[in-house]
């Protein structure tokens, strides 16, 4: 299993382009199914979570072709097998998503429960009530979620609770589906006005995305397009405060501000000094000990559950007491135990983390249980005194790319061990 080594002590310096996001872009290729045309997607990030939701629609049977400018196309005309297997379902609870465009174009479906980080319950019932009241039948039966329906109906829809997955899937399947579909209590994540525009190219008819109300008329069938994958929110966040936590001075490249303004105002209230402009952010750390900033985390557009861990971090190192209180996943807090063994003093005690500042932490030898956790492993690393070893770094692949590389020609010190 692979590692990172990381050198700690070394401020982060200059300039590096954000990726696209890997939370917009995995619906969108699970989008690809309710079209018989070929879509083209540029931009994609080069992870393992794309890579896996890749082979579950190529194991349907759709072709997937990479040209010269690295842009993807996908032919979804001709699926023969309409089963999302565990064994790829098992690594990403996103594989979720190819259930409502299946049911909506295909009338079937077959679903391994999904798996993915073990950050806490998502149920998939919200999906699966929904898709219900849209005409599906739906059953779990070893481990698998069996949906059928003769043709999906519009319906009113009010989710029982905030979801980003289940919101996705529901706009998709609703865009087939016979009549006018509203759904309400909705996420308003940047990820979805992201996909009902792709969507709209399409020739679907939403309007409301990014609102509490989406409201979708049904149509026929929807047609090709070309879409540009937008950059990734939260690896541009990851990156701030790899400058923050190291008293670096470096831009982001290709991300919206506006899309990050709860982590910029967060950053500001560190001390650290934050400009801006439509495509770009930059951060300097002038100050030589970071304040503690309180943090609640909720949907967008509250402060980012995905922006927590890293947080924490910052908090580690800062000059008092600060507060965190996780309000979207139960379990979130994983990494906390490792950041306690690199020397920091971190109490948690149900949904809320009580962040005492140290002058320093020190390199060790640690654990990742999640993707996010991973990163602010890695945060913590790049300020620590000494070396630390970052293990099981399969969850950093599934949504960062080339992170030791980036920060790397920032002037970070980490190398990639053989497993």
């Amino acid at each position: 299993m692979e590692k990172l080594l990381i050198k700690g002590g070394n401020s982060l310096k200059g300039k590096i382009s954000c990726s696209g996001a890997k939370n917009a872009a995995l619906p969108m290729i699970a989008s690809t199914i309710l079209c018989d045309e070929k879509v083209t997607l540029r931009n994609l990030p080069y992870l393992q979570d794309i890579t896996t939701m890749f082979e579950l629609l190529g194991s349907m049977g759709a072709e997937i072709l990479l040209d010269e400018n690295m842009d993807f196309t996908i032919s979804s005309a001709n699926l023969k097998d309409i089963e999302a297997r565990y064994e790829l379902v098992k690594t990403m609870r996103a594989s979720i998503l190819v259930l409502g465009p299946l049911i909506a174009k295909y009338g079937k479906a077959k679903i391994a429960l999904p798996g993915g980080c073990a950050i806490g319950t998502r149920p998939v019932n919200f999906h699966l009530d929904a898709l219900k009241k849209m005409g599906a039948k739906i059953k779990l039966k070893n481990g698998y979620i069996e949906a059928t329906a003769k043709k999906l109906h519009g319906a009113e829809i009010r989710f029982d609770g905030i979801t980003v997955t289940g919101t996705e899937n529901l706009m998709m399947a609703a865009s087939l589906a016979e009549g006018t579909s509203k759904l309400t209590n909705v996420a308003k994540e940047p990820e979805i006005i992201d996909l009902a525009d792709m969507l709209n190219s399409m020739g679907a008819k939403i309007k409301g995305a990014g609102s509490d109300e989406i409201i979708i008329e049904g149509v026929n069938n929807l047609k090709g397009t070309v879409y540009d994958i937008p950059a990734d929110r939260i690896e541009a966040g990851t990156y701030l405060v790899a400058a923050a936590v190291t008293k670096g001075d470096i831009t982001v490249d290709g991300i919206n501000p506006e899309r990050l303004m709860t982590v910029i105002n967060k950053l500001e209230n560190t001390g650290a000094k934050l400009s801006y402009d439509k495509k770009s952010i930059s951060i300097s750390m002038k100050k030589s000990i970071p304040e503690p900033v309180d943090i609640t985390t909720a949907p967008f557009p509250e402060f980012p559950t995905d922006m927590q861990a890293q947080f924490s971090v910052i908090n580690a190192i800062s000059n008092g007491t600060s507060n965190i209180y996780e309000t979207v996943f139960e379990n979130r807090f994983m990494h906390i135990l490792e950041l306690n063994r690199m020397g920091c003093d971190i109490e948690v005690k149900g949904n809320h983390a009580k962040i005492n500042g140290v002058e320093n932490i020190y390199g060790a030898e640690v654990m990742a249980t999640d993707l996010r956790a991973s990163a602010s492993l890695i945060l913590a690393g790049l300020c620590a005194k000494g070396e630390t070893v970052v293990d099981r770094i399969y969850h950093i692949d599934r949504g960062y790319e080339r992170i030791e590389e980036k920060l790397n020609y920032l002037g970070a010190d980490i190398v990639r061990l053989p497993s």
